[in-house]
């Protein structure tokens, strides 16, 4: 029922490098090369992305235009495709003028030469990895840095598929971040210091917009949804989640038609107010009075919190913009990425509870997510409707964005979402076993210094995340326990 958003196609600068001299000596050689390169390019399209090809930089000259052309293009990864040996002065101005990765892929086209009849001709064809030190070390004197080298097999070669694949989510990823707009609304709930959020800071150091919006910009656009609006929006709520009997809980209970009727029309003003300000993602706080229209509206948000984050635009309380960040993040990588905290351990079984109330990604839920009535919200004001799911068992990933005195950090972890019940308390949690111990892990985690809110995605991404902070020039955390 919930369609995606039609999110951007990154741009991949590509261009080959290759020594000019050669030209002349071995007839034909360039034409096969640029023909290798053309494989390579096919590639990287059919993995969606769109590239800008800049040919054969064989000089310094060359080299300097495709410098001006990605700028002028706005790419967003630059692929240097190390077609045979180069001279670095072919890579140099590339290099000195990026503000975007670049990476080297050396993939030979044989996966060994022929050692009987192999001659000089047949090397240069193959010789992809002889200059890449060169390349590399020419950037780490000009101060920069080289982010990936992808070796191996121009065909078949799945590694190589993986790596390339990697980036071009990368791009994505940076191309999305560039010029979203993740709206701030209301204020942090008291006494949250980790929560507080800098949108100049956050600006910069994302390369987003930070709109600063009111809960009554959404009271004017509730107003003007129709009942014709509110009822599809119910039947879309229907048709997503179950809504069963309470269990144990005495805060829950089956959902209620008051508090069904409130969640659509709340949704409905949700989808018509993302869409009024251009918004990316939200993250929201807000009080108001006992019995408030603004209290009332709130309240009614996490249902079609949800179904936004699940369309593709990441939506979280308690003011939390940095793990709005980090939702995005994994959203963009297919890795859906739910706003989640650690909750009880169970010392016995070596997990610990990872979820939190609110809105959450129910792409990732394992089966049918469901609606409960709580008739509190445990620590903040109000009632209504709350999602209740389990996230999809296997591997899974929790990146939280925390600040440090001199800015911001990603700490990123890995672990299982494995079978077994959990606590119907009208709140999602999965649970979360972690290396090499789960206590371990967490100590580990905590003294990272994070947020105590984190994304929770499925997979194992965290070395693709990191890539994605060092594109930013963001400090990275593994936690390993």
């Amino acid at each position: 029922m919930i369609e995606r958003i039609k999110t951007g196609t990154a741009r991949i600068g590509l261009f080959g490098v290759g020594h000019a001299v050669y030209w002349d000596q071995f007839e034909g050689l360039l034409d096969k090369l640029l023909g290798y390169h053309g494989e390579l390019k096919k590639l990287v399209s059919s993995l969606g992305a769109e590239v800008m090809d800049y040919g054969m930089a064989d000089s310094n000259r060359k080299a300097f235009e495709v410098s001006r052309k990605a700028k002028a293009d706005g790419v967003d990864v630059i692929f240097c495709n190390m077609l045979t040996y180069a001279t670095s002065s072919v890579f140099a101005p590339i290099i000195m003028e990026a503000d975007v990765p670049v990476v080297l892929i050396a993939l030979q086209p044989k996966s060994h030469l022929d050692y009987v009849t192999a001659n000089t001709r047949e090397q240069l064809e193959n010789d992809c990895i002889c200059s890449v030190p060169e390349f590399t070390g020419v950037a780490v004197r000009m101060g920069k840095k080289v982010s990936d080298v992808i070796i191996g097999r121009l065909f078949d070669d799945p590694k190589a598929l993986a790596g390339i694949r990697e980036w071009v989510d990368i791009a994505n990823v940076l191309h999305d971040l560039r010029g979203a707009r993740f709206g701030l609304m209301g204020h942090v709930l008291e006494s949250m210091y980790d929560m507080h959020a800098d949108p100049t800071a956050i600006a910069s150091a994302f390369k987003v917009h930070v709109p600063l919006l009111e809960i009554d910009d959404v009271l004017e656009v509730f107003d003007t949804v129709t009942d014709d609006e509110a009822k599809a929006m119910k039947q879309v709520i229907l048709e997503t989640f179950d809504t069963p009997d309470p269990v144990s809980d005495p805060i829950t209970e089956k959902l209620t038609d008051t508090d069904l009727e409130k969640a659509a029309k709340a949704s409905a003003a949700l989808f018509k107010f993302v869409q009024k300000y251009d918004l990316s993602g939200l993250a929201y706080y807000y009080n108001g009075l006992p019995g408030s229209r603004q209290r009332d509206l709130v309240s009614s948000f996490i249902a079609g919190n949800s179904l936004l984050n699940a369309k593709g635009i990441p939506m979280c309380g308690e003011f939390d913009i940095k793990t709005l960040l980090a939702m995005f993040i994994m959203d963009r990588l297919g890795m859906g990425g739910s706003f989640a905290e650690f909750h009880p351990f169970d010392f016995d079984e070596d997990l610990i509870f990872v979820g939190h109330d609110g809105p959450h990604h129910i792409a990732v839920a394992e089966g049918k997510p469901v609606l409960r009535s709580l008739k509190k919200y445990h620590g903040k004001p109000g009632s209504g409707a709350s999602v209740e799911f389990k996230l999809k068992e296997g591997p899974v990933t929790i990146l939280g964005i925390t600040q440090t005195a001199s800015g911001f950090k990603f700490v990123v972890g890995e672990g299982e979402s494995k079978h077994g019940p959990i606590p119907p308390t009208g709140n999602t949690n999965t649970r979360g076993f972690f290396p090499p111990d789960t206590r371990s892990f967490v100590k580990s985690w905590v003294m990272e210094g994070p947020t105590h809110h984190f994304a929770l995605g499925i997979g194992h991404k965290a070395e693709t995340i990191k890539k994605i902070a060092d594109a930013l020039g963001i400090e990275c955390i593994i936690v390993n326990g």
